[in-house]
C-alpha cells in the first residue's frame, strides 16, 4: 500500500482509466470533474467547474503529492480551449498556492497538433512546434504556463486517442469511407487505456525517484498512413461496399515517436491499431 496521493484534475476517459490504474497500485487518488457522480469507485470527489476561480470545497487539505492536468475541451473553439487548457490551469495553479500545496511533479496532457509538420515526417519532442490552428497554439500557452508553474512539471502530448466510445472511424469504415492512398496520410493514434497508462507510468517512475524529462509523446509503435487502417479495418470487419459520399478530408501527414518514453520503460499494450480495434470490436477494450 503506498501512501502517495494524486489529484486528477479532468477524471474523464483518460483521466478515469489513470485513477483506476492508480488506485490499483495503492494510491490516495482525488478526481475533479464537473459531475462526479460518474468518477470510479475509490476516487475521492471533488466537484468543480474550471471556470470558476474560487477554491472549490472538497478541494483536499492535506499535502498533495502529484497533480495531473488532463481535461478536455467542452466548447470546441478558440475561446473554449482557452478557458480549459489555460484559464482553468491557472485557477488549479492558484487553488494550489492557496493551499499551500506544492506537488512533487505536475503532468500537463497536451496535444501532438502542436506540430504542423505535414510531409510524413518523424516527429520527435524536440521538433519544431509552430501550430497552424488555435489549438495547438492554445495548447502550447498552457504547456508554457504548466513548466513556469515553479512546480516540477512534464508535458505529454497525446495523440490521436481511441477507444470505446471513441469510434468514429470504425463508424466511417462501415459506411464505406473512402480515403486517398497517395501521397500517404500518416496518422498517430493511442489506445484511451494506453494514453492512462502512459501517464501511470511516468508519475510511478517519478516516484520511484526516477529524472523525468519536461515533455512526452504519447503514441503507439506504429503510425500508420490511414488509408492502411481502413483496408485492414474493411477487411476484419467484412465491409465490401464503397461510399461516393465519404471522403476524408485530412491534410496533416507526420509520423510521431514513441521513442523516449519506451527508453524510460514504457511499452503500449495495443502496440498497433490491429491490436486496439480488434480489442475494441470483441468488446475486450
Amino acid at each position: 500500500m503506498s501512501d502517495l496521493s494524486v489529484m486528477v484534475v479532468g477524471c474523464g476517459d483518460v483521466g478515469g482509466r489513470l485513477a483506476k490504474q492508480m488506485l490499483a497500485k495503492g494510491w490516495q487518488v482525488s478526481g475533479l470533474r464537473r459531475s462526479v457522480g460518474q468518477l470510479p469507485a475509490g476516487v475521492q470527489p471533488v466537484a468543480a467547474d474550471l471556470a470558476e476561480p474560487s477554491i472549490p470545497q472538497a478541494w483536499p487539505q492535506g499535502p498533495l503529492d502529484y497533480l495531473v492536468y488532463c481535461v478536455a475541451a467542452s466548447q470546441h473553439d478558440e475561446a473554449g480551449y482557452q478557458a480549459a487548457y489555460v484559464d482553468g490551469l491557472r485557477h488549479v495553479l492558484a487553488w494550489l498556492a492557496e493551499r499551500g500545496q506544492r506537488p512533487r511533479r505536475l503532468l500537463f496532457v497536451s496535444s501532438s497538433s502542436v506540430y504542423a509538420q505535414k510531409g510524413g515526417e518523424w516527429i520527435e519532442e524536440g521538433a519544431a512546434t509552430e501550430p497552424e490552428g488555435y489549438s495547438g497554439r492554445v495548447m502550447l500557452e498552457a504547456e508554457r504556463l504548466a513548466l513556469a508553474s515553479g512546480i516540477p512539471a512534464s508535458v505529454v502530448r497525446l495523440t490521436g486517442i481511441y477507444g470505446p466510445g471513441r469510434e468514429w472511424l470504425l463508424s466511417q469504415v462501415r459506411q464505406g469511407y473512402r480515403v486517398a492512398e497517395e501521397p500517404p496520410l500518416y496518422g498517430n493514434r493511442i489506445h484511451a487505456e494506453d494514453a492512462a497508462s502512459l501517464l501511470a507510468f511516468l508519475l510511478q517512475a517519478d516516484a520511484d525517484g526516477k529524472a523525468l524529462d519536461d515533455c512526452y509523446i504519447g503514441v503507439d509503435d506504429d503510425p500508420a498512413p490511414l488509408a492502411d487502417v481502413v483496408a485492414w479495418l474493411r477487411a476484419y470487419m467484412g465491409v465490401t461496399e464503397w461510399s461516393d459520399e465519404q471522403r476524408v478530408r485530412r491534410t496533416g501527414s507526420k509520423r510521431c515517436s514513441n521513442a523516449r518514453a519506451r527508453a524510460l520503460g514504457w511499452a503500449p499494450e495495443y502496440p498497433s491499431y490491429k491490436e486496439g480495434y480488434a480489442a475494441i470490436l470483441a468488446g475486450k477494450a
